[in-house]
């Protein structure tokens, strides 16, 4: 699964690279289908469930879901990838989001990268809500404490920028690992039901999903695409997470060291 780990980073890392102005979506996918295939792997996506790419591709109110195609990016984009590569049978799952500037995509953690503001901060706050909901696999009990910690995250954010985010609740995390999407749900909000105890060996999508306005979502008449109902950008980030005896692994992260299965652990990324 590490293996297949580095693969998606290496494509994610990829498309991201390859993102600027005037760029299809569709050709994005290309980028992705070619990091994937150099590399000896498989892309989980395409074909899964009659998915006709090796990427998601959803762009500002699209949270999820969202199919390549010719749609042309253009400045003031936010773009959110999602992409998943199989080897030997073992897959990995991660997605991020960006804004794409005119030159290609915005840092945002750099204060002068450019004037929005708002979707700097969105897109900060749900990487940071995605790194609580893995520290929470390496301090909690059970699977459910990842959904608490990630509303928190939400919560503080909103907070701290001042500004009020939508929690998706319909979209949720997963179990991962011969399959791409196994049992148990990971879900983004608290519940009632905490959901099986953790324990070593458990591998695990931790994946929020937050907007600029509501939380309420739709699909589109493709059948996978999934918008905001009331037309706000969207942020979609994950990794996927080996639970190991004290700490875990981020499976899909690219600097973990050379072997990568180091138990270590983790806390939420500052804003």
């Amino acid at each position: 699964m590490r293996r297949a780990g580095l693969v998606v980073a290496d494509a994610l890392a990829a498309v991201r690279a390859a993102a600027r102005p005037g760029t299809t979506t569709a050709d994005l996918d290309a980028v992705a289908a070619a990091v994937i295939a150099e590399a000896g792997a498989e892309p989980s996506f395409l074909g899964y469930h009659g998915f006709p790419a090796s990427i998601c591709t959803s762009v500002n109110e699209e949270v999820v879901h969202g199919i390549p195609g010719r749609r042309v990016l253009a400045a003031g984009d936010l773009v959110s990838v999602d992409c998943g590569a199989t080897v030997e049978g073992w897959h990995g799952d991660s997605a991020l989001s960006f804004l794409l500037g005119e030159s290609g995509a915005v840092d945002v953690d750099d204060p002068s990268g450019g004037g929005d503001v708002a979707g700097q901060g969105l897109v900060r706050a749900t990487r940071t809500a995605m790194w609580a909901g893995i520290a929470a696999l390496a301090e909690g009990r059970r699977v459910g404490d990842v959904g608490v910690a990630v509303e928190a995250s939400v919560e503080l954010s909103a907070e701290l920028l001042g500004t009020g985010y939508g929690l998706v609740e319909e979209y949720t995390g997963h179990g991962i690992g011969t399959a791409m999407h196994q049992p148990p749900d990971v879900l983004n909000f608290a519940a009632s039901d905490r959901g099986p105890r953790l324990r070593p060996g458990m591998c695990l999508a931790v994946e929020p999903m937050v907007t600029l306005g509501g939380a309420g979502t739709r699909v589109l008449e493709d059948d996978w695409t999934v918008v905001t109902t009331d037309g706000s950008r969207a942020a979609h980030w994950e990794h996927t997470v080996a639970v190991l005896d004290g700490g875990v692994a981020v499976l899909t992260a690219a600097d973990l060291g050379a072997s990568g299965l180091e138990p270590f652990g983790v806390g939420p990324v500052p804003l």
